[in-house]
């Protein structure tokens, strides 16, 4: 175990000197840009940096400098118990990225009245120019101490990606879609369609018990007079109502509010009064993950239990619709397995090839289908390399095909608690899209959702209007 000594104010003497030195890095100048709230583009983007400061590179945080003399006097001399009075530092220049610096703190001055120290303070690049001068007071410590140094948290930097935001920017700007608001009695399902109204994704229908709806308006203190509320006696009423509002083209979109999801998604896919189309109806989470560079669609995950390789067809071709409105154009569909190769005793490997083979021949279309692959070889290049896998979808995935529901459920989960991710959710293959959302959603997830909705509703209206225009 690493020990820390102080040296007390009687042990040191006019003349003694610590140093230390350094590397600034592209995370330094991220992590104390977090730390400080000093987020000068000159410090985080080149493009900036070239501009502002006429340097190829970003330049260092001055105090990140000074921060090192601070280290110096916490750490090595004095040490542990040493109080800091002040600091008078002149910078000459910048650190830019990937400079060394070398720190040196040398004692000048002692005074026996407050056991203080004056200390100068120099900083020099690996050319040997000054980058730092000055000096810093403090208080040595009078008691000899040492003790375990202690083990630091690993910190590991976030970077967002603004997916969800973007997305709701770029709706926002959109005509708002007619939405049925299937049964919006609690908070959560109420709120969500409230605020994503106000900011023009949608315009609602609330759909549900309207004493209920009002009570539950009045007490987190939301404004219904702009919006149109249809009561009806329970929840089971609700879904009817909703799902004939879409059915019948009044509304483009059904989101569901506070009651089961079983209880929606019957009346969705009743043969004589529902929503369905040739097409299977499957999920897709939409999918922000920190640790990923673009936006993971994961299918199907809430709807279909085990699907048969005839409604992989359609589960996959769903999302490939979805994705190419979200503006991929060309998607790339990863068909996981447990593993990268067919095997005759994991029946998913050999939907996979099949599913392969059927967009070879035009039966799915619209993307580039890969499978089977590990989830590993899906979504990480280095993985990829390592297993020699030539492909033009591994490591590199947009989307993921699920090979059942308890899987996709618990990947999708697993990536939301563990790697943080925020998750979006859309039903396809009905009439209309259908929003589902969860009680553990976020604000930010619950208007991704309803911003995903209003695009492919958008396009699909589009769509129509182009093949109206067409037909003349």
């Amino acid at each position: 175990m690493r020990m820390i000594e102080n040296k007390t104010f009687d042990e040191i003497k006019v003349g003694d000197s610590a140093t230390l030195t350094r590397t600034l890095t592209r995370e330094d100048t991220e992590l104390f840009a977090v730390i400080s709230g000093d987020y000068n583009p000159t410090h985080l983007n080149d493009e900036w940096a070239a501009k502002l400061l006429k340097t190829q590179k970003i330049s260092g945080h001055g105090m990140w400098g000074g921060s090192l003399i601070s280290a110096l006097l916490g750490n090595e001399l004095p040490g542990p118990g040493a109080v800091y009075k002040s600091q008078n530092l002149t910078f000459h220049r910048a650190v830019g990225l990937g400079d060394t610096l070398t720190v040196t703190i040398t004692v000048m001055e002692k005074n026996p009245v407050n056991n203080g120290l004056l200390f100068h303070c120099t900083a020099c690049n690996q050319h040997g120019e000054q980058i730092i001068d000055g000096t810093a007071e403090v208080i040595a410590p009078t008691e000899k101490v040492e003790m375990p140094a202690g083990d630091l948290p690993e910190v590991r930097l976030r970077h967002r990606h603004h997916v969800f935001e973007n997305l709701i920017e770029k709706v926002h700007a959109l005509p708002s879609v007619k939405v049925a608001v299937c049964h919006p009695c609690d908070e959560v399902s109420l709120c969500g369609a409230v605020e994503a109204a106000r900011l023009g994704i949608i315009d609602p229908i609330l759909i549900g018990p309207e004493d209920k709806i009002r009570e539950v308006a009045a007490e987190f203190g939301l404004d219904l007079s702009p919006y149109r509320i249809v009561d009806t006696p329970h929840s089971h009423g609700s879904a009817e109502t909703a799902v004939a509002m879409c059915r019948s083209g009044e509304c483009e979109a059904l989101m569901k509010g506070s009651l089961h999801t079983d209880e929606l998604m019957h009346e969705v896919a009743s043969r004589e009064r529902g929503l369905r189309t040739g097409r299977r109806i499957s999920h897709i989470f939409v999918m922000d993950v920190p640790t990923y560079p673009k936006p993971l669609y994961i299918t199907d995950a809430a709807i279909n239990i085990y699907p048969t390789l005839e409604d992989k067809v359609d589960i996959v071709q769903n999302c490939i619709d979805l994705v190419q409105v979200m503006g991929v154009e060309k998607p790339l569909v990863a068909i996981l397995s447990a593993v990268e190769t067919v095997y005759p005793k994991i029946t998913s490997t050999i939907e996979a090839a099949a599913l392969c083979k059927m967009a070879d021949r035009g039966q799915i279309t619209g993307g580039i289908l890969d499978g089977p692959l590990a989830f590993d070889n899906a979504i990480s290049e280095e993985a990829t390399r390592i297993k020699k896998i030539v492909s033009p979808v591994a490591g590199k995935a947009d989307i993921l095909l699920v090979p059942d529901l308890e899987a996709g459920n618990m990947l999708a989960k697993q990536l939301s608690y563990l790697a943080e991710a925020d998750a979006a959710g859309i039903v396809l293959g009905a009439r209309v899209p259908i929003i589902l959302t969860s009680r553990a959603d976020s604000a930010k997830a619950r208007l991704a959702s309803c911003a995903v909705a209003a695009m492919y509703a958008q396009a699909r209206r589009v769509g129509q209007k182009k093949t109206m225009t067409g037909s003349k």
